[in-house]
């Protein structure tokens, strides 16, 4: 997760990042879901049954915090679907933990709106294009004005929700649209993310978009980063999925403040980028714990061993592997002087295309001139 318009401020006006001392979860509470989106990784199904009890959940977040997570995403499938959502998100606040929301909005209504505000931090809602694009890439009509108002329902209790938008071919000539969209609206977060190839996302390679179509999207979104920041506007940009983004983060901050050049690089090297397995871990709706939720080997199962042995253990080759700072890879990542900024992008996009965890992010698309930058 690349938080754009947290470091602008934060570098520019001397002011610490946001940081987070210790691990993010992304936890898939359910694979039931009420949608049949094109991208998604978990194969959500409507007619799936939960396999996680209440109890299995509650009786990890000891192990949680002994693992050091100290941030747990939401997500499904639809984690709504469970009715025992917010008994399991209070307990999480309960011991400390930041409870984010990833949901599509189709449930969120009059009657539970309360309950979401006060169990989650915050709430990011899926739009994945406007009105006509939304609604086929999620599989049902009507989707889109549904999730608007859960985000205006939201607003009007006093809670915070973003936007979360997929780029793929298919919804990328609704990207603009999704900037004018958070304005109008005033939501305060747009947080895009790059397509990873797993799931249905693996089943629709040809869904990407060319990489120099990524460049053009990614320039505008770190420049209306700028834009926010010089108008200020409070709406945060992160991207995720893509750490590459860092480095064309950088040489435009590094036109525009070049005194602050070497701070910025230093804050990106804490940043660290690609942080699967190191600062972040997915636990599936099986409890299967994974170092991010598309990638495909498990590293050990919560209803098999306690998470915190799981993830604290030393001697797994792949968690130490990965934890490697800066990764060891190959292609054009064994060469490249910047790999301490995004320390290689994602595992999984590279595994998926060439069979090799440690081969290149087949997605990155630095050049060799910004590959061999002096960061």
């Amino acid at each position: 997760m690349f938080r754009l318009s947290n470091l602008i401020s934060s570098v520019i006006e001397d002011k610490p990042s946001r940081v987070l001392n210790g691990s993010i979860a992304i936890w898939n509470f359910t694979n039931r879901c009420n949608l049949a989106c094109k991208h998604c990784y978990s194969y959500a199904d409507p007619n799936s049954e939960d396999y996680l009890s209440t109890e299995d959940i509650i009786s990890t977040i000891p192990e949680l915090i002994k693992g050091g997570i100290k941030f747990v995403i939401f997500s499904g499938g639809e984690p709504l679907i469970r009715k025992d959502i917010f008994e399991i998100s209070s307990a999480m606040q309960e011991a400390g933990i930041i409870t984010y929301l990833s949901t599509n909005g189709l449930y969120i209504n009059d009657k539970n709106v309360d309950d979401i505000i006060k169990t989650f931090n915050y709430i990011g809602i899926s739009i994945d294009g406007i009105e006509k694009i939304h609604d086929d890439f999620r599989g049902m009509q009507g989707a889109y004005k549904k999730s608007i108002d859960a985000i205006k329902l939201i607003q009007a209790h006093g809670g915070n929700a973003g936007i979360r938008f997929t780029l793929t071919n298919e919804t990328k000539d609704s990207f603009y649209s999704i900037f004018e969209l958070a304005e109008e609206i005033g939501v305060d977060k747009i947080y895009i993310s790059h397509l990873v190839y797993s799931g249905r996302g693996l089943e629709n390679l040809m869904m990407d978009i060319s990489h120099q179509e990524r460049r053009e999207f990614v320039n505008f979104i770190i420049n209306r980063a700028f834009r926010y920041y010089r108008e200020k506007r409070n709406i945060d940009i992160v991207t995720g999925n893509m750490e590459m983004d860092a480095i064309l983060f950088l040489e435009r901050f590094s036109e525009l403040y070049p005194d602050k050049r070497e701070e910025m690089i230093k804050r990106l090297k804490e940043w660290g980028g690609n942080s699967a397995g190191r600062r972040l871990v997915n636990i599936d709706w099986r409890g299967n714990v994974k170092p991010d939720p598309f990638f495909p080997f498990v590293v050990g199962n919560i209803l098999d061993k306690p998470f915190s042995q799981i993830w604290l253990d030393e001697d797994n080759e792949m968690l130490t592997k990965l934890r490697d700072y800066p990764r060891e890879l190959g292609g054009k990542c064994a060469d490249c002087k910047v790999i301490d900024i995004c320390n290689g992008g994602s595992r999984s996009r590279a595994y998926a295309i060439s069979g090799d965890l440690w081969d290149e992010d087949p997605s990155c698309y630095l050049g060799n001139s910004e590959r061999s930058i002096d960061g």
